[in-house]
């Protein structure tokens, strides 16, 4: 079959974007999914992203990671689905769509994304990282110089290894430049490899910087190697809402190709 693509991409974090509102293309083809993905073989992307129809919100967002799966939350996918909603005339100024995770709201302002996340109420500390969930599981662990810190082999062992196993965690490694401001590199699963931004980790570790005492800041800038986000919440008694990821998301290309 002819697929009509878009590429798009929020800090260096990239996605094939196909518009399904015609249910025209395969959601249980994780060949052909992870074929668009490869980097070699078809387009390239850290993941695909389907936009489809939604009975109760302006549209719905399906992610799929590069090795074919659906997956859980995208944040920097949810910021490019919503730059391309507005591309494709769905909304002006303010629009909310359903995702895995839920339903989102959004506004795009000065060309960025502003993403409304999930609400977070249960944190996990330990002494050497912070656990939670943000739309997708995240380990955030400090370590000492992180621009030469290996992240694909750290990241892999924290992955696979106990207590996330098979089922796995993304991991970011995280380094404090300064009160408001942490460089973050992150491990993602189902990528398998460090990807150069990673939306729903940001905000794992804007939120964990908070909670341990690193940030007293509610808005919290996050320096990825793609570039930078920014992460705003407010904390109500235990739980972080109005959580905000804000940052670019870009139109790359589109194209079509036989697959």
């Amino acid at each position: 079959m002819t697929v009509k693509f878009y590429k798009y991409q929020g800090t260096g974090n990239d996605f094939v974007i196909v518009d399904n509102r015609q249910n025209v293309f395969d959601k249980n083809d994780t060949k052909r999914i992870k074929f668009l993905c490869d980097r070699r073989f078809g387009i390239g992307a850290d993941g695909l992203i389907l936009l489809e129809n939604d009975n109760t919100s302006d549209f719905k967002m399906v992610y799929y990671n590069a090795d074919g799966n659906e997956s859980t939350m995208c944040g920097n996918g949810g910021r490019c689905i919503v730059a391309f909603a507005e591309f494709l005339g769905i909304f002006k100024n303010t629009t909310t769509f359903n995702a895995i995770d839920g339903m989102h709201t959004a506004k795009i302002e000065d060309n960025l994304v502003y993403l409304q996340m999930k609400d977070v109420d249960t944190i996990q500390r330990f002494s050497t990282h912070h656990f939670l969930d943000t739309g997708s599981p995240h380990h955030v662990q400090f370590v000492e110089d992180l621009k030469t810190f290996n992240v694909k082999a750290e990241g892999e062992k924290i992955r696979y290894g106990a207590p996330y196993n098979q089922a796995g965690s993304n991991v970011n490694f995280v380094e404090k430049i300064n009160q408001n401001t942490f460089a973050v590199r992150t491990y993602e699963r189902g990528v398998e490899d460090e990807t150069l931004s990673c939306g729903t980790g940001v905000t794992a570790v804007a939120i964990a910087m908070y909670d341990s005492g690193e940030s007293t800041s509610n808005t919290i800038n996050l320096n990825v190697e793609g570039g930078q986000l920014k992460v705003s919440f407010d904390k109500v008694e235990d739980t972080y809402k109005n959580v905000m990821l804000i940052g670019p998301a870009t139109q790359v290309f589109k194209g079509e190709i036989e697959c």
